[in-house]
């Protein structure tokens, strides 16, 4: 079983949560305007909550991608920027952590905030991405020096 919306079947969520994830994959700096942290390991898969893993393996899935989501954001050294560019990723893995409690939680209270949470972070995703797209990162020379 895989997580979906009352009011959608789980393959129009997956089609949302990629069009999600692309759109913000499309608000990134050019690669010659942003710093992306080194040395990481390949991207891990992306996450799907899915009752085919257990409650603990989906959470350290929803963990993997978000940290690599957050260490691999592209930065450019303005903190309002950056600041933005690693949220994204983070509130990403809030919304992961609570479709998986969504699968497995049976606490009334606590399925009602994971889906708040997942209506919260998805409205900040949103903010966060337009911000972006209403202040561009600035030329190379312009960055402050780290």
């Amino acid at each position: 079983m895989q997580w979906s919306c009352s009011r959608h079947g789980a393959g129009t969520v997956a089609r949302a949560l990629a069009a999600l994830c692309l759109s913000a994959a499309s608000l990134a700096v050019p690669a010659e305007n942003v710093h992306q942290h080194p040395g990481h390991a390949a991207a891990p898969p992306a996450f799907v909550a899915s009752t085919a893993k257990p409650y603990a393996g989906l959470i350290d899935d929803a963990m993997a991608v978000m940290h690599h989501g957050m260490t691999q954001a592209p930065t450019n050294g303005v903190p309002d920027h950056d600041f933005v560019a690693m949220m994204i990723p983070h509130h990403q893995g809030a919304i992961d952590m609570a479709k998986a409690l969504l699968l497995y939680g049976k606490d009334p209270a606590l399925r009602n905030l994971a889906q708040g949470i997942i209506t919260e972070q998805q409205n900040e995703i949103r903010l966060m991405q337009a911000w972006l797209e209403r202040n561009p990162a600035p030329p190379p020379s312009a960055i402050p020096p780290r």
